[in-house]
């Protein structure tokens, strides 16, 4: 059974919308099946948001913060939140190297993708939000590191999408991963949620998580960040 919310007042909420308006995560909280209309995270967090690939994260992060994905580098948003994004080192690469498939790239491109990672949690002057799949133990470890090392509390949103439906993202996109690469997210993913669902952080553990299926993306109006 999915616990309680939390983190509400009576401030927090709305007559007409049913249950709490907004929630500051500080625990698991499952909120597949139901609505929230805004996640608020402290001033220099950083934010993760993970799910397979074709799960919907560059989605999300275009509705939360505007249609950075175009760019080829970091972008801040609206609300001075530092954008990083895989696909912004993607096509960072293919710009320059055109005649490179694009499977031959993907070594450079997710090396660019966390370093520019690093830069960011080391010297962005506010919250940085991140596109992973989180499905590999040692960039979570990786990335924990380097957000504890400079004082950033660590979050994450987990996509829960079923794998037929991210599959069908990834062809929608144009961009699909390997049948066995896709198995082995799906594998190590259904490990990772089935624990957070129960209420067990990921390791290593991160301040806060959130999981998040289709229907409550679609409902999520907001993510914020205290002043």
């Amino acid at each position: 059974m999915t616990p309680p919310l939390e983190s509400a007042t009576a401030a927090d909420t709305d007559p007409e919308y049913p249950g709490p308006r907004m929630m500051a995560p500080h625990r698991v909280h499952d909120l597949r099946g139901r609505t929230i209309r805004e996640l608020r995270y402290p001033a220099g967090a950083a934010v993760i948001f993970t799910g397979v690939p074709g799960a919907g994260k560059s989605t999300a992060l275009r509705k939360l913060f505007g249609d950075y994905p175009d760019s080829h580098l970091p972008a801040r948003s609206p609300s001075g939140a530092v954008l990083v994004d895989s696909q912004q080192s993607r096509k960072w690469w293919q710009h320059r190297v055109r005649a490179v498939p694009y499977p031959l790239l993907l070594p450079i491109v997710h090396f660019t993708h966390y370093l520019r990672i690093r830069t960011a949690l080391r010297h962005a002057d506010g919250p940085v939000v991140i596109h992973d799949c989180g499905t590999r133990n040692w960039v979570r470890r990786l990335v924990t590191a380097w957000a504890r090392a400079n004082g950033r509390s660590i979050h994450l949103i987990m996509i829960d999408a079923p794998a037929e439906l991210a599959r069908a993202g990834q062809i929608s996109r144009g961009r699909t991963v390997g049948r066995l690469s896709f198995q082995w997210h799906c594998m190590r993913w259904q490990h990772l949620i089935d624990r957070a669902g129960a209420g067990v952080m990921p390791e290593p553990a991160p301040d806060s998580v959130v999981i998040l299926d289709r229907a409550a993306v679609t409902a999520l109006d907001e993510v914020s960040f205290a002043a």
